[in-house]
């Protein structure tokens, strides 16, 4: 069955939800976004959350000394990376943190966006929407038929545009490991519950 992750958690509200819906995972945005949480913010929701749903904080481009600061004070059961991190800075994350896994999104634009997937010494791969504009939150979906035959042994996490209309097609097109919404399950801007809800449900259908 394939798990939920819930990103862009910010209010007490939310905890609430998460907590009554349980998806596997949800996530802390700490760069630039309407949904980002101050280290202190995402401490304070943590300690609410159930202790069976895993954390995931999502960082571009930040500072390595700062990626571990927030990861070890929160205390992050994932990172991920939504920017341009390489190979090199990915690998000297992965000697500072201790117990934690590490996730590498990737914009897909074309076929040529997934060349670099194997380089990345990383648990799991993130598929999300390119833009020249963004790093993510978008909420809009890709052409999944460009990664519906992708090879990997890492965890593969489908994000952009997701929502309970085409998240079952997103399921059996790309068969991913994990599924990722925000907008998704969010009315003016807020995480509703009856949204988020109905995607997980439909989600765990298959």
């Amino acid at each position: 069955m394939v798990k939920i992750k819930v990103c862009g958690i910010r209010r007490n509200q939310d905890i609430e939800y998460v907590n009554t819906l349980r998806p596997e995972y949800i996530g802390f945005i700490f760069a630039e976004s309407k949904r980002k949480v101050t280290k202190e913010e995402a401490f304070t929701l943590k300690e609410l959350l159930n202790k069976d749903i895993k954390t995931v904080g999502i960082f571009v481009n930040e500072d390595l000394k700062n990626v571990k600061d927030i990861a070890n004070f929160v205390g992050l059961d994932i990172v991920q990376l939504h920017g341009d991190e390489d190979a090199r800075y990915i690998d000297s994350l992965k000697s500072e943190l201790i117990n934690k896994s590490i996730w590498k999104a990737v914009r897909i634009k074309d076929e040529n966006s997934l060349k670099d997937i194997e380089q990345f010494n990383v648990d799991g791969i993130l598929l999300d929407t390119y833009s020249k504009e963004a790093y993510g939150g978008l909420g809009e979906s890709f052409d999944w038929n460009i990664v519906r035959n992708l090879k990997t042994n890492k965890k593969v996490i489908l994000a952009g545009g997701l929502n309970s209309d085409n998240v079952e097609r997103g399921i059996n097109k790309v068969r991913p490991d994990i599924i990722d919404v925000s907008s998704g399950v969010e009315t003016d801007g807020y995480k509703d519950f009856n949204k988020m809800k109905s995607f997980i449900k439909k989600g765990r259908k298959l």
